[in-house]
């Protein structure tokens, strides 16, 4: 890994030292600001004074963003700002809108319309950017990393939790992302890609897996240059870092569709903190918890099937 370890190991998967505030933004035709967000938008954000690097977190398919809430302000309160729209609430199989929308949102960002929407003192700092994404918005993320659209700002870190480019291979979704040429994605920037052990297993005979083989996490690290790291939670399902309590026909949905583990919580807080150490290193340039989580110094609250990393 390139960036250097700075600090001791600390236990990213229980909470962080800040304090967080959870605000939801409304779109564009009800916002009263002076330059409003293309999208809706849930923001997590430390409360606290300072300057924090910005996550941008998609959401995935037919998700609501406040089914992230947890997730967002774990990750918020080791000192990030995590923005995550809602870029739509019904979508056909074609992800170009959605790419286009988190580039416009990444623009917004720019003009410093964001500073109005954070507590007092909280500013963020544009030069640390990471972008995310959960399962088709994992797609999106590596999409727009990979200039399907132009943004103002440069990313510095990518994220995949879960990511899926289709139903199989030969049935990619549009835009394909995956080329399946080893290490082919041309990305400037470090990349972790999440996985889930059950995400390829059917829940029942009636419908696919929630992240078929031929189309998911493993088939994007392989695309992966270095920096790069995969991490597999063997016993949890594509869904598992979820909130607890998902309201609503597509919430309830959340526990039907997909195979899943004994309980959301050990992933979520996984999820969270491989994120936060993975921000701390490239964002931040702090390796420690990165190095313990990888070395096997900093447990997991999930067993991992998969721990590598391309240096």
């Amino acid at each position: 890994m390139s960036a250097p370890a700075t600090s001791s190991a600390t236990n990213v998967f229980g909470s962080g030292s800040y304090s967080t505030v959870l605000k939801k933004v409304d779109s564009v035709t009800t916002s009263s600001l002076p330059v409003p967000p293309p999208k809706p938008l849930l923001i997590a954000t430390p409360s606290e004074k300072g300057e924090f690097p910005l996550l941008v977190f998609l959401h995935g398919y037919l998700l609501y963003n406040s089914f992230y809430s947890q997730l967002l302000q774990h990750v918020a309160s080791y000192g990030f700002i995590v923005i995550a729209p809602q870029l739509y609430t019904v979508a056909g199989p074609d992800a170009t809108d959605e790419i286009k929308s988190t580039a416009a949102i990444t623009n917004w960002l720019s003009n410093g319309a964001l500073q109005a929407l954070l507590p007092l003192d909280v500013k963020p700092n544009l030069s640390k950017l990471g972008l995310a994404g959960h399962s088709r918005g994992g797609k999106v993320a590596f999409a727009l990393a990979l200039q399907k659209a132009m943004t103002t700002l440069k990313f510095t870190a990518l994220i995949g939790v879960d990511p899926v480019d289709g139903m199989d291979k030969g049935k990619q979704t549009p835009p394909p992302v995956l080329t399946y040429v080893p290490h082919s994605f041309n990305l400037d920037m470090a990349v972790m890609v999440i996985g889930s052990g059950l995400g390829e297993v059917k829940r029942n005979p009636l419908f696919p897996p929630c992240a078929p083989k031929g189309v998911n996490h493993e088939d994007f690290f392989k695309e992966c240059k270095k920096p790069a790291c995969h991490f597999v939670a063997k016993d949890y399902g594509h869904l598992d870092m979820l909130d607890d309590d998902t309201k609503g026909i597509r919430g309830r949905s959340s526990y039907c569709l997909c195979k899943n583990g004994k309980a959301r919580e050990p992933m979520r807080r996984f999820v969270g903190g491989v994120i936060v150490a993975f921000m701390k290193a490239y964002l931040n340039g702090d390796n420690t918890d990165l190095i313990a989580i990888r070395d096997g110094h900093e447990t997991a609250p999930v067993e991992l099937k998969t721990v590598e990393f391309l240096d």
